[in-house]
C-alpha cells in the first residue's frame, strides 16, 4: 500500500477543485456497470432483461444505472408496451456521441492485451472490408496524436467548482487475477476505467500532477482512497513510482507506456464534457495540437484505410 503524504489540513465536506470536462464525464461514466451497459447498448442491446442477461447485475443495481443514464440524458426510454408498460432504452444523441470513446477503450485494450476470441478486438471497417485498430488522428492536418503532440490553455470555463459528493455504493472493481476469465466485454479496460477514482487519477496524471498531495488537492478525495487507488494503477502497469525522497519516504507516480496510450480515451472524454456539460460558460481547458497548431479536433480512423469511422461504420465479429 502506498503511503500518502500527511495534508496540511482536513479537506472541508465543500472543497472547491479545478473545473475540468473530463472530470466531470467522469462522474457519470466512470463505473464499470454503466460502462458495460453502454457498450452493450452500442451492440443494439435496448431491454431491461437484455442487459441483465448479458451483464447479470442485480436487478436493483442495474435499475439504478438505467435511471442515472436517462436522467442525465444518455438513454431515451421509448415504450414499446402498454399493458403492462414496457420501455425500451434507446441512446440519445449525447449516448450515439460516446462512441468515439468506446472506440478508444477498444484501441487500447486490442493494443495491450489482445485476444482474438474477444469480439470487441475484431471489429470491421464496412467501407475497407478489413479487420481494423481504431487510429487517434487531428482532423486539420491528418496525424495521429499522442499526449507528447499536445498542450493545454485555460478556457473561457476555466475556474473550480464543488467536488463531487462520494457515492454509497461500492467500488466496481474485480481482482486483477478474474480479468478476462471468461468474460469478452473488456475486462482489462474496465478494470482500469470502471472506477470514478481510479478513472480520475488517470486523468489527473495527464495533467502533470505526479506527487500525493498533488493529486489529492486537485481531485478532492479522501487520503485512503486515493492511496488504494495509486497502488491499484501501479500494480496494473499504468503508473509506476519513483522515490524523490529519502527521509521520509516520498513517491511520484508516472505514467508507464501503457499509461500514456490511454490519452486518447482521456481526450475523448474531455471532448464529449466540452460539448454536453461544460453549460454556457464553455469548455474550462482547451487543448492545442503542436504538429499544426490548431486546437485539437480528432476523428477516429481505420488503421487500415485511414478514413473516418463512426458507429454506422463498424461491424463486430
Amino acid at each position: 500500500m502506498a503511503e500518502p503524504e500527511l495534508p496540511a489540513d482536513p479537506k472541508p465536506a465543500t472543497q472547491l477543485v479545478q473545473a475540468n470536462s473530463a472530470t466531470r464525464a467522469l462522474n457519470i461514466l466512470g463505473d464499470r456497470w454503466t460502462l458495460m451497459i453502454l457498450y452493450l447498448a452500442f451492440q443494439r442491446v435496448r431491454r431491461f432483461d437484455e442487459f441483465q442477461g448479458r451483464i447479470g447485475l442485480a436487478r436493483s443495481l442495474l435499475i439504478d444505472r438505467l435511471r442515472r443514464l436517462s436522467t442525465v440524458g444518455i438513454f431515451k426510454k421509448v415504450r414499446y408496451q402498454e399493458r403492462p408498460v414496457r420501455e425500451e432504452y434507446h441512446l440519445s444523441q449525447m449516448g450515439l456521441d460516446l462512441y468515439s470513446l468506446a472506440l478508444m477503450i477498444i484501441r487500447w485494450e486490442k493494443r495491450w492485451f489482445f485476444d482474438p476470441a474477444n469480439p470487441a478486438h475484431r471489429l470491421t471497417h464496412n467501407a475497407c472490408g478489413k479487420e481494423f485498430t481504431p487510429e487517434f488522428r487531428c482532423r486539420h492536418c491528418g496525424e495521429l496524436v499522442s499526449p507528447r503532440d499536445v498542450y493545454v490553455e485555460e478556457g473561457p470555463g476555466a475556474g473550480f467548482e464543488p467536488s463531487p459528493p462520494p457515492r454509497t455504493q461500492r467500488r466496481s472493481i474485480v481482482p486483477a487475477d478474474n480479468l478476462n476469465q471468461g468474460n469478452p466485454i473488456l475486462d482489462r479496460a474496465f478494470q482500469v476505467l470502471g472506477d470514478r477514482w481510479t478513472s480520475h487519477v488517470i486523468a489527473s496524471a495527464f495533467m502533470g500532477r505526479r506527487r500525493f498531495n498533488d493529486f489529492q488537492a486537485a481531485l478532492g478525495v479522501a487520503p485512503n482512497i486515493l492511496s488504494d487507488r495509486l497502488t491499484r494503477l501501479v500494480d496494473l502497469g499504468v503508473l509506476r513510482r519513483e522515490l524523490y525522497q529519502q527521509r521520509p519516504e516520498r513517491w511520484e507516480y508516472r505514467l508507464t507506456d501503457e499509461g500514456r496510450d490511454l490519452y486518447p480515451l482521456i481526450a475523448e472524454l474531455n471532448r464529449w464534457g466540452d460539448r454536453w456539460l461544460a453549460g454556457d460558460k464553455g469548455p474550462p481547458l482547451i487543448t492545442y495540437h503542436r504538429t499544426c497548431g490548431h486546437v485539437l479536433e480528432a476523428k477516429i480512423t481505420c488503421d487500415q484505410c485511414h478514413e473516418e469511422v463512426t458507429a454506422f461504420t463498424v461491424t463486430q465479429a
